[in-house]
């Protein structure tokens, strides 16, 4: 059960962030995410793998500009 489809909503629980990041990873940092309809469905598998991977890392960006 755990390789079902879920939802914007479930994968920002999941990660404890809001909805509104998850929507901006899928826009501009390549979140694995497939379009249904006007629904967005994430595997959490697919999720995790790429966070681990560093996807979701923003904090290398800000501490490079910072060291100037």
């Amino acid at each position: 059960m755990s390789d079902r489809w879920v939802s914007v909503t479930d994968v920002a629980e999941h990660l404890g962030i809001s909805r509104d990041t998850i929507y901006r990873w899928i826009e501009t940092k390549g979140l694995p995410a497939y379009r249904v309809g006007r629904h967005w469905k994430l595997k959490l598998a697919d999720v995790d793998q790429w966070v681990r991977q560093g996807g979701a890392n923003e904090a290398a960006s800000v501490l490079r500009g910072s060291e100037d």
